[in-house]
Formats: structure tokens, sequence, C-alpha cells
């Protein structure tokens, strides 16, 4: 045994009931990830196997045995990370592995097994929870406050009706692949507590640039973002692209609003420029509409992060233009050029469900990110700010790599490289892209 039975802190908790077995089930890899709420430590395993989960303190540590396991002795632990100060593995009598995590804190451990997806294979999960939640607190002390507004997603599919937008090669259509975009970008956004969408254009008809503005307006947006696809002359230019609106664009912008600022119904963040000075006027309209450029660039950088997983970038950093569609002076405005549909390749890729999901769901995410550090006031997701989603990376081969190599460079296993990518052995080609699995 490495260590001595002294005192539980809490009551084991037993999960089956252990059984001879003539066969040892070999550990695939072990992984650890932490966000500021909790810490999640993940064992890949060749089988489903019994375990058993339990807290010990003096010092504070939780146990982990399972049955009829062996783990590689070549096998790569984690670094200490979150809660989780240091990993122990031991041998124990009849066939059992024990794992043993040294925590910085007490801790609530939550263990369940899952079942093998693309990605990875069967895998132990066990959750390490504070024993006090400071969040929970919060909430306790907000009880007789309401939990808050949702953020709510102004989300434009260009185009539409009698203005297709570019046209590939093959007879795609921006207005159709951005419609299919949208929509899943809208039940990414849906699905996420306290985020809530508004399709500025659910159908194939136009509206309008002014109209989409308007109707972001009227929903009391925090956010527009208007789904695009590009095109170009040379058929082999790809990536994507985001912009928000240019100091040129900001200027023009304000020069009209300006010159109608009598209209009432005229409103910068829901004050009336009618009956102010003008040079009021103009300092409340530049005043709004630097914020509202300034939120926009910092969305917009989160969201190119995100994208950058999952397809090829353009521009690695927001460019701006004086694009009607982003002229509100009081919402923050991007413009995601998703893809060049003039290239053939990508045309082909923007038919598909599956890349116009992986694209909506990289876009969520970065809004989601930009949201997080940025929540309003008011809103669900200041108070219930949430965990931060890690992305899959993409590992270009070089000369001399192996997936040995790759694998305990970014600490999962060899199976679960070989699971996402598809691969049916360990030969891989240099220039070959393959995915690394997030924890």
């Amino acid at each position: 045994m490495i260590f001595g039975f002294k005192r539980f802190l809490m009551i084991p908790i037993f999960y089956g009931v252990f059984s001879a077995c003539p066969i040892a089930h070999e550990v695939e890899g072990v992984r650890l990830w932490s966000s500021p709420e909790s810490t999640r430590f993940v064992i890949d395993l060749a089988a489903p196997t019994e375990h058993r989960v339990f807290s010990l303190e003096n010092p504070s540590r939780v146990v982990i045995d399972l049955a009829d396991t062996v783990i590689p002795e070549a096998s790569l632990l984690p670094e200490k990370q979150g809660f989780v100060s240091g990993i122990r593995t031991g041998k124990q009598p009849g066939g059992q592995l024990r794992v043993v995590l040294d925590v910085s804190q007490s801790v609530k451990p939550q263990s369940f097994l899952l079942e093998p997806n693309q990605t990875y294979g069967h895998r132990l999960v066990v959750d390490l929870m504070p024993l006090v939640d400071s969040r929970v607190v919060k909430r306790i002390l907000r009880s007789e406050i309401e939990e808050g507004r949702p953020v709510v997603i102004a989300i434009d599919a260009g185009h539409g009706g009698d203005d297709p937008g570019a046209t590939g090669s093959k007879g795609v259509r921006e207005k159709d692949v951005v419609l299919g975009i949208a929509r899943n970008l809208a039940l990414e956004v849906d699905s996420q507590p306290g985020m809530e969408s508004i399709l500025i254009r659910d159908g194939d008809y136009y509206l309008p640039l002014r109209s989409r503005i308007g109707r972001a307006r009227e929903a009391s947006a925090d956010l527009f973002v208007s789904i695009h696809a590009d095109a170009f002359r040379d058929s082999s230019v790809k990536g994507a692209t985001v912009y928000v609106l240019s100091e040129k664009g900001a200027t023009d912008e304000a020069a009209l609003r300006l010159a109608k600022r009598e209209n009432d119904s005229d409103l910068i963040g829901g004050v009336s420029l009618a009956d102010k000075e003008p040079l009021l006027a103009r300092v409340l309209l530049d005043l709004s509409q630097s914020a509202a450029i300034s939120a926009s660039a910092a969305a917009g950088e989160r969201v190119i992060r995100r994208l950058s997983n999952v397809t090829s970038m353009r521009k690695s950093r927001v460019q701006r233009a004086p694009f009607l569609v982003l002229k509100s002076p009081d919402i923050p405005s991007i413009l995601v050029e998703t893809a060049y549909i003039s290239n053939p390749n990508q045309e082909s890729e923007l038919r598909t469900q599956s890349y116009q999901k992986s694209l909506a769901r990289a876009i969520h995410n970065g809004i989601l990110d930009y949201f997080r550090d940025n929540p309003p006031p008011e809103s669900y997701l200041a108070f219930n700010p949430p965990p931060l989603q890690r992305d899959s990376i993409r590992h270009v081969i070089t000369r001399g790599e192996t997936l040995s190599e790759i694998a305990q460079r970014y600490k999962v296993s060899i199976a679960a490289l070989k699971r996402s990518n598809s691969l049916a052995s360990n030969v891989i080609r240099i220039g070959q892209v393959i995915t690394i699995p997030a924890i």
C-alpha cells in the first residue's frame, strides 16, 4: 500500500462490487483539466471497469480504485492543475489499480463512466468540486434579486430572396449556406443558459440593410452578428475573416444621424438626439459609437480564436470596413466571412451540415468567450459565468514526428488520437493535419 487509511472525510462511495477477473484492462491515458469552479480528472480505459471513489483528509486526497486494471509503466501522468497538486498510482491486492489525487483543499468527488464516442473510448470521469462553493454563496445573497435577463444575440444571414449573394462554381449560393449557418448558430445560442437568439432573416427573403439593424435594435440585442461567405476572382483564395466597422464608416454614419437628429425615434442607447444641442449630440454619438466599435473588436478577436480551430483564417486579426450593416451606433456588431464560396473546396464544405455546424459552434464559443469576460451587469451571465470550453487543436505533421511524441506533447492518449482522426495504424505523413481532441 502507498499510504495508510487513518481518517475518512466522507463515507466511501462504492460503484459496483469487485469481482475476480482473469483479464486486466489497461489504462490508455490519464488527463486533467481545470476551470475556476472545478477540476476534471479523466482515465481512458480499454473497457468499462468497476470502480470506487472516496476522500481522505490529513492530508486531503481523493482515492480511485479500479478493479482488474493496470497502467503501463511508461504512462505519462499529467502535471498538477486546479485542485490537484499531485498524482500517484500503485498496485493493490486482487488486481486493483489505485490512483491517488493529492488535492489542495477539501473537495467532493463525483464520478461516472462514459461510453465511447467518435473521439474517445471508455472513460472514467471524476469531477472535483469544492465543499464550499463561493458561487453558491453569491447566488444565496442574490436570492431576492431576479436571476438576470438573457444576453440577446441578433444573427443576420446575409443576402436572401432575389439577392443570392455570391455563387460558387458548383452552383452553391451564399444566401442558402449562410442561412444554414445562422440557424445552427441560433440553436447553439439558445442552448446556452442565459442567452437567446433572434434570427434577423429566417427564410429566403431579402431585407434592406437598415431594416436588419432596426430589428436588432428593436430586440435590444447585445451583439449583432452578420454571416456571409466571401468570393474572389482567384479561386485558390480561401479562409475566414471577421470585420468590424471602420473609422470612415463610423464618421459617415455619425454625419447621417446628426443630420436626421430631429427625428424623435433616432435614439442612441435609448437617449434621443432630437432635443440636444449639436455639440452635445455629437459627443453622445461619438461616445456610443466608440464604445460599440471597441466592444465589436473585442468580440471579433475571440471569434477569430475559435474559428481558427475549425477553418483556415484569411486574416488572423479583426479587419475594419465601412459595411452599412455594422453601423448601429449602440450595438456591438461583427461581420463574419465564413469562407470563400469561390474556392471549390470551400464551396463543397459550405454545403455540408457538418461544416455549417462546426462554423456555428466556433462562432458561438467566441461570442460566449466575450460575454464570459464582459457580461452585461444585469444579465444572467453576470450572476452565473459559464465555464471555459476548450476546443480541439489542429496539428500539422512535420518531419521526424511520431504519433507517440505528439500524444505526449498534448497530453492525450495514442488511442484517442487514432480515434479522433480515424487512423488505422500509428503511421503518419509529413504535412498531414490531425485533430488533437479536447479533454
